[in-house]
């Protein structure tokens, strides 16, 4: 973020980042101005949360058909494999959207905790996504407009596996979001993207955001920035907990390839309304990124 802002070192920095986005959709961001005194306070009450009893934990339980609260992700089917991990989704942002019966009250700063962080989240990923959008030669504030109301929290938690080898504590994935911001609150190794056939993991950078382009702006950018798949390994004798701040439009948006982007008539997306994607992604279960490949047209 500092070489960003340094004018001496701005455009090489600004040139590494269109790299990432539009090579590898995801990046490690460092050198931010997130306080640590707040980062250390989102880690010790998201741990202190997931220690838990069960019984005090399920007070925010997830409700049928309802993804927000404690419980687990993309259940769509009883007979379905789940995940070998646990979540607390919560809708952030904006403040008119948080429905309370779902944020916790134990730890009881948690709730404080969770709002200062959900703002100061929400303006480093509009400062990210100016630098995006300059890179694709849209005004400063064309990206940040698109994604500057909406952010969801999700917390992942994984225990401890007596054998790791046999299950995922996230399956493959791509985001159905815009942009995410990912804290790794503990520092055991388990996030992995796909890059070339292949998985490669990614070793957390103490104070790091991990960084990725979601299918939403893959779409908005006519497919100039791509979504990566990614899944979550579990350890045999470790939890690990990462927190992902999701970044999207307001309900009531039109989702397609802006027109900036799409030459010569090309379009490489449908354009439908965020609620109808919305259904199609709540109603799949996670299976690499095969919701936007049902969005691609045919050219």
């Amino acid at each position: 973020m500092q070489r960003l802002l340094d004018a001496n070192f701005s455009d090489e920095e600004a040139s590494k980042l269109k790299f990432a986005c539009e090579e590898w959709g995801f990046f490690q961001f460092v050198n931010h101005d997130i306080s640590e005194e707040l980062i250390e306070k989102v880690k010790a009450d998201v741990e202190e949360f997931f220690q838990l009893p069960l019984d005090v934990k399920e007070a925010c339980a997830q409700e049928s058909g309802n993804l927000e609260g404690y419980g687990q992700a993309f259940v769509v089917s009883e007979e379905q494999k789940l995940d070998w991990g646990d979540m607390l989704f919560l809708f952030t942002l904006p403040q008119n959207y948080r429905n309370l019966k779902f944020w916790p009250t134990h730890p009881p700063t948690f709730r404080e905790t969770m709002h200062k962080y959900s703002l100061e989240v929400r303006r480093l990923a509009h400062f990210i996504l100016g630098f995006m959008g300059k890179n694709l030669g849209l005004e400063h504030d064309q990206l940040i407009n698109v994604f500057k109301e909406t952010q969801s929290l999700r917390t992942n938690y994984y225990p401890p596996c007596p054998n790791p080898e046999k299950v995922l504590g996230l399956s493959p994935h791509s985001d159905a979001v815009g942009l995410t911001l990912l804290l790794q609150v503990s520092e055991v190794q388990g996030l992995q993207i796909r890059k070339n056939g292949g998985w490669i993991s990614v070793k957390p950078i103490p104070g790091a955001f991990v960084v990725n382009i979601g299918d939403l702006l893959e779409i908005y950018t006519n497919g100039k920035y791509k979504s990566i798949e990614h899944r979550a390994l579990v350890h045999s004798e470790k939890e690990r907990i990462s927190m992902a701040a999701f970044h999207t439009p307001k309900f009531g948006e039109l989702i397609g390839p802006l027109p900036e982007l799409v030459k010569d008539g090309r379009e490489f997306y449908k354009t439908l309304s965020l609620e109808d994607f919305l259904k199609l992604s709540f109603s799949s279960k996670l299976d690499g990124k095969s919701l936007l490949d049902r969005l691609k047209l045919n050219m």
